[in-house]
């Protein structure tokens, strides 16, 4: 089977311990975790992780089986990038200087639809939000001119398709 990137979409009640827990799942399995993001879903005390992962299918299907073992989970998909609506965000620290000496660095923002958050004396902060590959790119036009720090955000997804998660999770809330 060939390998593909797959978004795991994890709904659970917020206990301790279970990010550990999940992370453990792919640990044994050496599969790496390439995205993470944990936040509030649209169930009132209900968590949503949104796992992205470089594997085949069939190891995907084995991960969300195992995941769904978890006590506190209460359902598990995956999907491919082709079923999904997705982001990322990524902040990029550049020297100040550069800002007004390097005519290619306001090129670069303006071609790639980033925001300056912040301007000082020392530095400028950059915002961008894409897909992995849309990231990927400005990073690789900033490095040249040295970028001072750089952080990316996990992914975050909705589905195309209608999701069942909606009856399941206000089953669940009424239990």
């Amino acid at each position: 089977m060939e390998k593909q990137w797959y978004t795991i979409s994890v709904y659970s009640e917020n206990n301790v311990g279970l990010l550990n827990r999940i992370s453990g799942i792919f640990l044994k399995r050496h599969i790496n975790i390439e995205g993470l993001n944990v936040s509030k879903s649209e169930i009132e005390h209900v968590s949503k992780f949104t796992i992205v992962v470089h594997t085949t299918e069939d190891w995907t299907r084995k991960i969300v089986q195992q995941i769904e073992k978890q006590v506190e989970v209460i359902k598990a998909f995956y999907h491919t990038d082709d079923d999904i609506i997705y982001q990322e965000s990524a902040l990029f620290k550049i020297a100040s200087h550069l800002l007004f000496d390097e005519r290619q660095i306001q090129n670069i923002i303006k071609e790639s639809n980033s925001q300056i958050v912040t301007v000082n004396r020392d530095f400028f902060v950059l915002a961008k939000t894409g897909r992995r590959h849309e990231i990927d790119e400005m990073h690789d036009a900033l490095e040249p001119y040295g970028i001072l720090q750089f952080v990316r955000s996990g992914r975050i997804a909705v589905t195309k398709a209608a999701m069942p998660i909606s009856e399941i999770l206000t089953a669940f809330q009424e239990n």
